[in-house]
């Protein structure tokens, strides 16, 4: 029986995330500043059955926003 190998097995976490989400590296600092688990990612994503959700990198932006701006 052949096991297939995980092709991303060596690589860092934020960076299959940032592929796999298509997450700019400014969204994927936001995101590890805001304590985020790569790993979790796939909650926050919209599906199609999920119209209401905004976009990965908008949730992740605006959640930054309302953390780290709320101050000013």
């Amino acid at each position: 029986m052949l096991v297939k190998k995980n092709k991303y097995k060596n690589k860092d976490p934020w960076t299959e995330t940032k592929k796999k989400y298509r997450l700019t590296a400014r969204q994927i600092e936001m995101a590890k500043k805001l304590g985020m688990n790569p790993k979790k990612f796939g909650k926050y994503s919209p599906n199609n059955n999920q119209p209401w959700k905004e976009p990965l990198g908008s949730f992740i932006e605006r959640c930054y926003e309302k953390r780290f701006n709320s101050g000013i």
